[in-house]
Parts: structure tokens; C-alpha cells; sequence
């Protein structure tokens, strides 16, 4: 899906790649609703108004990142969105009081200290290597990340009360519904092919989507979550075969030290679980 994005970034403006994302993702999440016979129940809004603000600011992370990755090498666009889980760490002991303690505030700290190393190649605009559309690229990546970390805050209280389905569901259309306040601001007629692609890239969020869900009801949060990190495997490989992008040296370091803090406070928090569970099945 990202691969598309990007192909497709230099003739679609945001906004409208936006829309064919959400827009053509929707009748994927349809079809797996009613093949598992929950197509009514599974669309039911307890708090229409959470999703509303859940939809806002999703949309918002979403028209970011697919910003940035039209401006930025697509193996540098992923390592960069390595940062949200990071800031939502942060954001959780903000927004929802949970306790972090100071291993997973080192971990976090080191994740920026790799989040820094990527950006130091694109903060030199005029000086090194850094031209001023990477530069905004690199900033765009980030605030998508920002804002999806605090996407996942809302869902972690909207989970109390609403069906996974029903969330992902809503979200594609409150962001289809907003995406199209872009379109004065230069939407365009593409061709067969770029039309063909977007809505490949709408399916393919919609399929993701699905199998991520599916995912975390097969396997522990713990054991699924690392594999989000060979994203970066294969983000390289399409830069290189596809985009003709060569990964250097300080964004695969500032990759590296990112998915070593992630990995590190995911088996750490697997390790207190386990403990936490031994516990409570302990006679007292």
C-alpha cells in the first residue's frame, strides 16, 4: 500500500489518496463482517461522538504520512513512523495515568536518540544533504506519527465500549467523508493505471487492516507486535528495487536503535506479564 502512495504521490494529491484509502477500504471491512455473519452487530456505535474525534485525528495522521512519504525515501518514511509507538508510551502516561517506569522511559529516550540520528540528514537544508521538500517530509512523517500515537489513545478507552470492527469501520468513513473538504485544493482525473492503483492501495489497507485485527485474536499483543518492525526489511527492499532509493548508513543506525528500544519494552512488558499473571494465579 505504501509502495502506491508513493508512486502515485507526484500526480494525486494528498487529499484525494486519502479518500481512495479510506473510501475503498470500506467494502473489504463489509464483506469480512457479513462472511463472519456480524455485519449488523459489528457496525453499532455506542459513542458516535468518540468516533468522530478517533476519525479527526486519524484522518490527519493518515493525510501526514502519506505527505511525507511522497517527500522522503520510503525506507527513511517507515523508520521515521517507528516513532508513534514510542510517543504513545509517552502520551498514555499523559492522557490515561498509566505508571511508566524508568526502564520503558530509558527505552523511549533511546528510540528518540534514534528518531534524531534519521533527522540529522534532513535538519541541514543548505548546508549537507537535506533539500527543504525532505526536510518538510521528515516533519510531515513525524506529526503523522504524533497524531497516530494519539489515535491510539483514543481507541484504548473506545475499546471499552465499541467493537474493533465498528471502530475501523467508522474511520474509513469519517475519513473519506473529511478528505473531501480537499478537494478544492487540486484534486485531478487520473488515468486507467493510477486509478487502478489506488484502489489496489484502499484493498490492500483494508486487507491489512483485517489481518492485523485477526492477528492479536491468534497470538499475544507481545508475540505479534515485533513483526511490525519487518515492515523495515521490506521498506528497504522496495526502495532499492522499486524507487531506486539507497539506504544509508545513519537512517539503517537510527532504524536499528528505534526497533531495539520497541522490542525491548515489548518483551519486557511480556515479561511482567507472565509475571503478573503467576501471580494472580498464586494461592494466597
Amino acid at each position: 500500500m505504501g509502495a502506491i502512495l508513493k508512486a502515485t504521490a507526484p500526480v494525486v494529491p494528498t487529499g484525494e489518496q486519502v479518500f481512495f484509502r479510506s473510501f475503498f477500504g470500506i467494502p473489504v471491512i463489509l464483506a469480512w463482517l457479513a462472511l463472519k455473519g456480524e455485519l449488523a452487530s459489528g457496525l453499532r456505535a455506542a459513542n458516535p461522538l468518540a468516533h468522530a474525534y478517533r476519525g479527526i485525528v486519524g484522518t490527519i495522521s493518515m493525510g501526514c504520512g502519506f505527505a511525507g512519504l511522497g517527500l522522503l525515501p520510503f525506507p527513511e518514511a517507515t523508520a521515521l513512523n517507528y516513532a508513534m509507538p514510542l510517543m504513545t508510551v509517552i502520551f498514555a502516561a499523559m492522557f490515561l495515568d498509566e505508571r511508566v517506569g524508568l526502564f520503558r522511559l530509558s527505552m523511549v529516550a533511546l528510540g528518540f536518540a534514534g528518531v534524531l540520528v534519521i533527522l540529522s540528514q534532513r535538519l541541514s537544508v543548505g548546508v549537507g544533504e537535506a533539500s527543504p521538500e525532505e526536510t518538510l517530509g521528515a516533519m510531515l512523517t513525524l506529526s503523522g506519527a504524533a497524531f497516530g500515537a494519539l489515535t491510539q489513545i483514543f481507541i484504548s478507552r473506545m475499546v471499552l465500549t465499541e467493537k474493533t470492527s465498528a471502530v475501523v469501520f467508522w474511520f474509513l468513513v469519517t475519513a473519506s467523508l473529511l478528505s473531501l473538504v480537499t478537494l478544492p485544493f487540486g484534486w485531478v482525473v487520473p488515468d486507467a493505471g493510477t486509478s487502478g492503483l489506488l484502489i489496489l492501495a484502499g484493498l490492500f489497507g483494508g486487507l491489512a487492516q483485517i489481518m492485523l485485527t485477526s492477528s492479536y485474536r491468534f497470538a499475544d499483543a507481545s508475540l505479534v507486535a515485533p513483526f511490525d518492525y519487518a515492515s523495515m526489511l521490506m521498506a528497504i527492499a522496495v526502495g532499492w528495487f522499486v524507487f531506486n532509493e539507497p539506504t544509508s548508513t545513519r537512517m539503517l543506525a537510527g532504524a536499528a536503535v528505534i526497533i531495539a528500544a520497541g522490542v525491548a519494552i515489548i518483551l519486557r512488558e511480556r515479561r511482567l506479564g507472565i509475571r503478573r499473571g503467576q501471580r494472580a494465579g498464586t494461592p494466597r
